[in-house]
């Protein structure tokens, strides 16, 4: 039985899940995206799940899309007809996007190595992302004629600013973890043999806060981008009386009142 391209391992209300591919740098196949995707389902499916981890086995995060996989590698003979890379994007690569941004827990990256291409925006959709000092983010597209996709063509600027997008889209250099983190790009950078108990203490703690509300969190803040701010407004209210008739609020009250940790549950 062929080992699984996705592994899954949990530890309390964490579940870590980790791209399996090492040899290849745990690039995309259209395969490893079936595993991904059901891995991701069943956590979100999974009650007592509170906070994902993804990240990757070996020495990489994730190089991108595999370009030896048949549902992408151009046919080289003579009048062969084009791959239909907007088709993969549609089928693959759009979905797993729709998937983490709207999965009912916190989702954690841990970029353990290279994360290029596809690799690199698929860690900037989780909601915060911890790298290795040794680890890097490529924009790789431009270096084989295509655009950032899976997502890169909205993050990157709300992230970092439309001209460090363009630069990093259209260069495709390599920008290494700790500028990332200094340039706001991602979350932090660690010592490598520090990333593994970062990820999971991070995980850990975001496993113990208002589920609910983190995830109304990241929901508001993406809405928000595309509202005036009176709109955003009449938003935060709405959100704000849904949360406020959750039982996490009363709890969170409750305990801060009684100088005691609260017991988070609603999810």
């Amino acid at each position: 039985m062929p080992e699984p391209l996705v592994l899954t391992s949990n530890a309390g209300a964490v579940r870590t899940l980790s791209l399996n591919r090492p040899a290849a740098l745990n690039s995309f196949t259209t395969e490893m995206h079936g595993e991904l995707m059901a891995a991701l389902d069943l956590a979100a499916d999974d009650p007592e799940v509170r906070c994902v981890v993804l990240t990757g086995a070996g020495r990489a995060f994730c190089a991108g899309q595999d370009l030896a996989d048949p549902a992408v590698a151009p046919d080289l003979s003579p009048g062969a007809a084009p791959k239909d890379l907007g088709q993969v994007i549609t089928t693959w690569y759009a979905p797993l996007v729709a998937r983490l941004r709207s999965m009912p827990v916190p989702v954690v990256a841990a970029v353990n190595g290279v994360a290029a291409g596809a690799g690199a925006n698929i860690a900037l959709c989780c909601d915060l992302v911890v790298a290795a000092r040794s680890a890097s983010f490529i924009q790789a597209f431009a270096k084989i004629g295509l655009v950032p996709d899976t997502g890169g063509t909205w993050l990157l600027p709300r992230l970092v600013g439309s001209a460090r997008a363009l630069g990093m889209a259209m260069l495709g250099d390599k920008l290494p973890a700790e500028e990332a983190a200094r340039i706001g790009l991602i979350w932090q950078c660690v010592d490598d043999a520090a990333l593994p108990e970062t990820a999971a203490a991070l995980a850990s703690k975001l496993a113990a806060m208002p589920t609910r509300a983190l995830v109304a969190t990241r929901q508001a803040m993406a809405a928000a981008q595309r509202m005036d701010l009176e709109t955003a407004l009449a938003e935060e209210a709405r959100i704000q009386r849904e949360m406020g008739n959750a039982g996490d609020y009363r709890e969170g009250v409750e305990a801060f009142r009684a100088k005691r940790a609260p017991q988070f549950k609603d999810r």
